[in-house]
């Protein structure tokens, strides 16, 4: 989804979404912190083989795409985005957010560093999902009708048509102004540490190569 930029519950009084979202950005950025401190203790702990980083470019790189895709085509609380790839799943940036996550976990080859990333999704994006669902839903009339016609996550292969909409273009202001330059900027640091860090900490504490 990541349409509304502030969303909010429709309705006032307190409810397990609204209590759950509360708590994930509580601990979103320690969780980010503690899933960071973990990826760098695996990193440490066993070098990463230059097949398994190759082999995450398949999965990091369409998810940078994705998520450039979609953040030059969401117009965020102005209008319902449902095309480009909007129109093939409502939540296109979280979509390539796992899979950069993933590739990421592929190019060390950890269990625990999977794993930890599929409980923070879990925790941190079911009620993010949730509550910007209902922002959209009482924000825009024709959400409903879009949901029956697009998956949630899992994409579908052909693009879901919808009354009234334009084929939809990308806009390279609107990723300008959503600054997702910096997941590319993210992704290169990450390499970058799985191809010179490990090298540097082995040589200087006698790490196995």
């Amino acid at each position: 989804m990541t349409q509304p930029s502030n969303s909010q519950p429709a309705s006032s009084q307190p409810d397990w979404i609204a209590r759950w979202q509360q708590a994930a950005r509580r601990i979103r950025v320690p969780l980010g912190f503690l899933t960071a401190a973990l990826y760098l203790f695996e990193l440490v702990r066993h070098a990463p083989h230059p097949q398994a980083v190759a082999w995450s470019l398949a999965l990091v790189v369409p998810g940078l795409w994705l998520r450039g895709y979609a953040s030059g085509t969401v117009k965020k609380n102005r209008e319902l985005a449902v095309t480009g790839p909007y129109a093939h799943t409502r939540n296109p940036l979280y979509l390539g957010s796992m899979l950069i996550a993933a590739g990421f976990a592929v190019a060390l080859l950890s269990w625990p560093v999977a794993l930890a990333l599929i409980v923070g999704f879990a925790v941190i994006y079911v009620p993010v999902i949730a509550s910007e669902e209902r922002f959209l839903r009482s924000s825009f009339p024709g959400f409903d009708d879009y949901c029956r016609r697009v998956p949630r996550l899992i994409p579908r292969l052909t693009p879901a048509s919808h009354p009234g909409a334009g084929a939809g273009s990308f806009s390279f202001s609107l990723y300008l102004h959503h600054r997702e330059y910096n997941a590319g900027m993210g992704a290169m640091l990450l390499y970058l540490c799985l191809l010179l860090l490990r090298p540097l900490l082995a040589a200087h504490m006698n790490l196995p190569r």
